[in-house]
């Protein structure tokens, strides 16, 4: 079990734990969500032929637990004197961005017991100082979505594993919903002719073959097409090169839903037939316009 990674997923209430650990168990580990850390020694201690079967651990720790703050520090250190290899990922959010999520969410903030969901808020920030401090890695997720954040746990994944070969993500979005925050190449193909000025064709998406060949049978997308599968033709192998674990492609139009649907598809279809894994998101196609 000692030569098994092992990654505390930490930080603020509402501040994405749970989506985070989702993702750790999607890329393989083994995750055990708000185990008591004074059970991690008796947990790390299986029998061998039980270990055998895990080949990365999450665990997700927070005040949720009462005696969390109080005994990490020194269960965590007893632990890493035994050999153990331990990372701690600590989940952050302003405060703005907290209480606006658990306002819509409406859960109970674990210190809101008898205090203000605001004063809550804050005495958790004071109470995780230190811990974050001592933190390998920080995730700001005010503005991030489940996809965006997602996204970074599986760089985080991949990252100096036999499976790091790049991975290409490609996702449509919409301006009027702003930017995807982790893409690393941004296209905004609003100069395309728009269907949203179709009466017929405004409650479709870019998943219907009316939009796709109202976009795609145009000159004009043809030839912007062609001029960037070669400029990413080049510039993948150069990311790659890089040693880049993750590449993301964002296309936005106005809205999300029609043509950054279409421009999304297409580069997806290209770079997948290089060779290349590739991931298809549309953040906004379900969204209003």
């Amino acid at each position: 079990m000692k030569r098994t990674p092992i990654t505390i997923v930490t930080g603020r209430s509402g501040s994405g734990k749970s989506t985070a650990l989702a993702a750790f168990e999607d890329s393989g580990y083994y995750c055990v969500d708000n185990m008591p850390v004074a059970l991690l020694p008796g947990f790390l201690n299986l029998p061998l032929d039980h270990a055998d079967a895990f080949t990365s651990l999450a665990f997700g720790m927070d005040l949720r637990e009462n005696g969390f703050i109080r005994q990490y520090e020194s269960i965590l250190d007893t632990l890493k004197g035994m050999g153990f290899d331990f990372r701690i990922i600590f989940l952050d959010a302003d405060e703005k961005t907290l209480l606006r999520r658990y306002s819509q969410t409406r859960r109970r903030h674990p210190l809101a017991r008898d205090k203000s969901i605001r004063d809550a808020i804050r005495s958790e920030k004071t109470l995780l100082a230190t811990l974050r401090r001592k933190a390998n890695q920080i995730i700001d997720t005010s503005d991030l979505n489940v996809h965006d954040l997602k996204s970074i746990i599986r760089k985080i994944t991949t990252l100096g594993t036999g499976d790091d070969a790049m991975n290409v993500q490609v996702i449509s979005f919409g301006y009027k919903y702003g930017l995807p925050v982790h893409a690393d190449l941004v296209m905004d193909v609003r100069f395309l002719k728009n269907p949203y000025f179709e009466p017929s064709l405004r409650p479709l998406s870019g998943k219907t073959e009316k939009i796709r060949s109202f976009v795609l049978n145009s000159d004009q997308t043809c030839l912007f097409l062609k001029k960037y599968f070669d400029l990413l033709d080049l510039l993948i192998p150069q990311y790659e090169n890089e040693g880049k674990s993750y590449l993301t492609v964002a296309v936005g139009c106005t809205g999300g839903r029609h043509r950054s649907v279409v421009i999304a598809g297409q580069l997806c279809d290209h770079i997948s037939a290089l060779g290349r894994k590739t991931e298809l998101t549309h953040r906004d196609i379900s969204k209003s316009n």
